[in-house]
């Protein structure tokens, strides 16, 4: 069928005129003109003036976007900026383009030249025929007051695809600390000229820089013994050439080519065929080509990490915890062991309970707040203060001594100096210009923050449903309580106080690590507290009714239940995603990179209602239900209560409970009709069990009942979709387990089933990307640090083809291979966009790893090691060294590794038990995060055999 497309014709040039004091464009939007009345004028005295106000002509500048790009059926382009006449960034308001031909869109815009008092950048935006928005990718395409002066300006521009891996390099960690390397120093072109070249190639060495050779005399004739040197452009990071093409015929065939300025010499063109350019001189026109990249193969660069989180580290001045201060020390071994990077846990608050239940760095209470826990106090508390922390040395040397963090104790011995500090310090803030920065910077989210952490202290809980006022978000009256005069204050001020040492200390570490040559990679999680200050001031954002999690796998057979809100993604859409890019800019204040937690949950989120408590009873939001009508046309006879309650039965209930299924038939169940037994009223859900349960003794006879009584209440194969009428239908994941699925015919499990394999795997996946694909690249367009996706679990088929269109890395884990069919994913055929590791602080460490399971550790140790007759137990250095090589051997762009891991391959330095090492235990709901190292960095920087050796392994790897 063949393709519609607009009518061919020259693209129109939007005129300008000022009506009424206002400069109005087809299809802009008005921005303020000066006007030249006078008013109280008398006639005659306007009259005497009217040869003398002649209105001043505006001068302009036509400016002409050519981009050349092939689309497909239902694809157009816009072209966006920073600027009111390009929309000022937001797509809604972007500039159509007109389409010329197969290969051409264009554009053309009178544009008044007074209104480019500073450089403007722009970039395109490709609308899909299913209305996702793809972006055309970089900072680069910039139009400068100087071009405008000329009477015409012609833009031929080229895409700049998100997934070129080229992209990765000009990201933050790359341009500011990476390959900040100087380039060689040219002079910048002066004099006339018709023909400016832009094009960027990331990699050169020290010494080289970009040329420019043609078929013209102008451009050397093709003769590479002194090419055109092409200018190195810090600011946009292109290499620049402008030339004279006056007296050229056109068109003109040129390669871009690599030259070696030390040493005087000509290295070689780039790949491909030649570029023409088609767009000579005009009288009076200057034309600006950019070009994208220079294409030569480019070195595979490599780099190296270590992940630890903050409270892990251990120095000897840290307060039983690490703190942001130890960051400087750890970049100090980083920076000697060849490590260019350092990966974090969130660091974002988390205090609902001032208990140790709060250690959960996942569940913030504030996406934008930093967490008291790594507050270096001595710091805070500077000279003058110096002996009220003295006075807590004891205290202190107690809590760091001890093999893990003691959350409780250190939470409460750091408050307690704080709120002796504070007051002494209070007065000085009100003067000092950094501060009060900062205040201005973040108070739209620090006073809710900071009133949020008042209330809830003074009521006693975070869940703000239960406080007896302020219950519902009040902006008026919250930020009447931050003012100076409030009675409170000073319990809320003191908030605002930890927050600005926090950022200074956080700040400084990365700064310090930055002039150490290694980064910082943050991490961003799916979700936040239920009850935190994010709901609290937006509650629109979230589905407050729903519960994030994970589904079932190997590491959580029940899945897992974050107890996070879900998020509101239809509202959170209409403003752009405001929420997520405030988020995105303050990690940008102290990390290179981040790793997106549970990228899968922008795809669909693993969601569980608030009446559940395991993950087993979710279903993925969105997610096209199962419609009543499928089951007849499968020759299924569909019973709703059959399929969609507990199905419990006298043999059941002998299997899960044994010799107490008589009291649970007592105390929890009632007969039904047809012999089976459903669940009293007071028991019906998860929650309603887990509250009777709360009020008992915990021990194991009980922690048995209460899951056998989950496990009666899961025991279903279907959920029935909330006002469907009893019409639509999830399945429950998992069903071919349950008793009740066990206990149906075969025909109908086999129908069941085929039905099932359709809902999972084969119905949601387009209507899953395109989610993604509305949500992700506005969200990586908000912020120019590198982003990592961590890809893990049940993972939808157009997982890894938005990855890759969008350049982000994946995450590579040898023990959770993507590719079903094999048990362990192998290094050595990473893809290069992707971090490698053996290990997440969600696993055990490769040495436990290696004692979970003898039958699985033999076969690791034949098939991937290459090694023959028995596996040695427990763990040797070298087999954990080998299993570390082959992940720094990989082709993978980072191999990052568990501090614990790279201990692992030294007898000397690791720890004796490994099972100490462990930092999370995904299926345990209240697992206690609080492993420490168990040497100081002190000691660690010390080691120089170690670290020499390590260093000598990243080197030789090429990382």
């Amino acid at each position: 069928m063949p393709q519609v497309r607009p009518v061919q014709k020259a693209a129109p040039v939007m005129k300008t005129e000022t009506v009424g004091g206002t400069a109005k464009k087809n299809g802009l939007a008005g921005v303020p003109a000066a006007t030249n009345g006078h008013s109280g004028d008398t006639p005659k005295t306007q009259a005497g003036r009217k040869k003398a106000e002649k209105p001043v002509k505006q001068h302009t500048c036509l400016v002409t976007f050519r981009l050349k790009f092939h689309t497909g059926f239902g694809q157009n382009l816009f072209i966006t900026g920073d600027h009111a006449l390009l929309g000022n960034n937001d797509p809604a308001k972007a500039i159509a383009l007109q389409y010329l031909d197969d290969e051409t869109w264009q554009v053309a815009l009178e544009w008044p030249t007074d209104e480019v008092s500073a450089e403007v950048h722009y970039s395109y935006v490709l609308r899909n025929q299913d209305g996702t928005l793809s972006f055309d990718w970089g900072n680069d395409k910039i139009i400068t007051p100087h071009i405008t002066k000329s009477k015409e300006v012609l833009m031929v521009d080229t895409w700049n695809h998100a997934g070129y891996y080229e992209n990765v390099f000009y990201t933050e960690p790359f341009v500011k600390v990476l390959l900040s390397a100087e380039h060689p120093r040219l002079k910048a072109a002066t004099g006339k000229y018709t023909h400016r070249f832009h094009v960027k190639s990331p990699l050169l060495q020290n010494s080289q820089t970009l040329c420019l050779s043609g078929s013209h005399e102008k451009l050397g004739n093709w003769d590479t013994s002194d090419p055109l040197q092409m200018r190195f452009d810090e600011a946009t990071r292109t290499y620049v050439a402008q030339i004279d093409l006056s007296a050229v015929s056109f068109p003109l065939a040129y390669k871009y080519g690599v030259y070696d300025v030390s040493a005087k010499r000509f290295i070689r063109f780039e790949d491909g065929n030649n570029r023409v350019l088609y767009d000579g001189f005009k009288k009076s026109r200057s034309v600006e080509i950019h070009d994208g990249f220079a294409v030569l193969p480019l070195p595979a660069w490599k780099g190296g990490g270590v992940a630890i989180p903050v409270f892990s580290l251990r120095s000897d001045k840290s307060f039983g915890t690490g703190e942001f201060s130890d960051l400087r020390l750890l970049a100090d071994w980083s920076k000697r062991a060849g490590i260019k990077l350092i990966q974090l846990l969130p660091v974002n608050d988390t205090t609902a309970h001032h208990n140790w239940m709060d250690s959960y760095p996942y569940a913030a209470i504030s996406a934008f707040a930093l967490h008291p826990l790594y507050l270096n106090l001595a710091v805070m508390a500077g000279v003058k203060q110096k002996k009220i922390v003295a006075a807590h040395e004891k205290k202190r040397k107690a809590l760091n001594a001890l093999p893990v963090v003691d959350y409780d104790a250190v939470m409460k011995a750091k408050w307690a100096l704080i709120r002796e500090i504070y007051p002494l310090q209070k007065a000085r803030l009100t003067t000092d210009k950094n501060y009060l920065g900062y205040f201005d910077t973040n108070k739209h989210w620090l006073i809710p923050y900071a009133v949020f952490c008042h209330l809830r202290d003074i009521y006693g809980t975070p869940d703000f449903s239960k406080w007896p006022s302020l219950g519902r978000y009040d902006e008026a009256a919250v930020q009447a309580m931050a003012l100076p005069d409030s009675e409170a204050y000073d319990a809320i001020a003191v908030h605002f106080f930890v927050q600005y040492h926090l950022h200074l200390q956080l700040r400084d570490a990365t700064e310090y690590a930055h002039r150490n040559g290694v980064i910082i990679k943050g991490d961003i999680a799916i979700g936040t507290y239920r009850y935190g200050a994010d709901t609290w001031q937006q509650p629109e954002l979230y589905r407050m009714d729903l519960q994030a999690g994970a589904p079932p796998d190997d590491f959580a057979v029940k899945g897992q239940n974050w107890g996070f809100p879900v998020y509101n993604w239809k509202r959170m859409r209409e403003d752009g995603y405001a929420w997520w890019k405030q988020r995105f800019t303050q990690m940008s204040s102290y990390f290179d990179a981040f790793r997106i937690d549970h990228i899968l949950g922008f795809f669909r989120i693993w969601s569980i209602p608030v009446n559940a408590v395991e993950g087993i009873m979710g279903y993925f939001v969105p997610a096209i239900p199962v419609q009543i009508n499928e089951f007849a046309a499968r020759h299924i006879r569909f019973d709703p209560a059959r399929f969609t309650r507990p199905y419990i039965t006298d043999e059941i209930l002998q299997q899960v409970f044994n010799g107490r299924a008589e009291m649970v038939k007592e105390t929890f169940l009632e007969k039904v009709k047809d012999g089976g037994y459903s669940l009293r009223l007071p028991f019906g859900t998860q929650r309603q069990v887990e509250q009777y349960f709360s009020s008992l003794e915990e021990n194991a006879e009980n922690d048995q009942l209460r899951t056998g009584l989950y496990d009666l209440i899961s025991n279903v194969i279907l959920f029935e979709v909330a006002n469907s009428n009893g019409t639509e239908f999830h399945f429950r994941l998992g069903m071919e387990n349950t008793f009740s699925f066990r206990h149906l015919d075969v025909l109908t499990r086999e129908a069941l089933k085929d039905l099932y394999i359709d809902y999972f795997f084969r119905r949601q996946d387009a209507a899953w990307k395109k989610e993604a694909l509305e949500k992700l690249p506005s969200l990586k367009k908000a912020t120019n640090m590198l982003v990592c996706g961590e890809d893990l679990g049940m993972v939808p088929d157009s997982v890894p083809e938005v990855m890759k269109e969008l350049g982000l890395l994946s995450l590579e884990i040898q023990r959770m291979p993507k590719d079903q069919g094999k048990e362990y994913s192998r290094p050595a055929e990473a893809p290069y966009l992707s971090v490698v590791t053996p290990s997440t602080h969600d696993m055990s460490t490769i040495r436990a790893w290696w004692e979970e399971n003898p039958h699985q550790t033999q076969k690791i140790f034949e098939q991937e090691l290459g090694q023959h007759g028995a596996a040695p137990h427990p763990c040797p250095a070298w087999v954990n060294k080998a299993l570390v090589l082959q992940h720094l051997y990989s082709p993978a762009m980072w191999s990052i590794f568990q501090w614990q891991d790279l201990a692992g391959m030294n007898e000397d330095l690791r720890r004796n038990d490994p099972s100490e090492e462990r930092i999370n235990v995904p299926a345990n709901p209240k697992n206690y995060w609080q492993y420490r190292m168990h040497i100081t960095l002190e000691k660690l920087l010390e080691n120089e055999a170690f670290t020499e050796e390590l260093q000598g392994y990243f080197r030789q790897s090429g990382r």
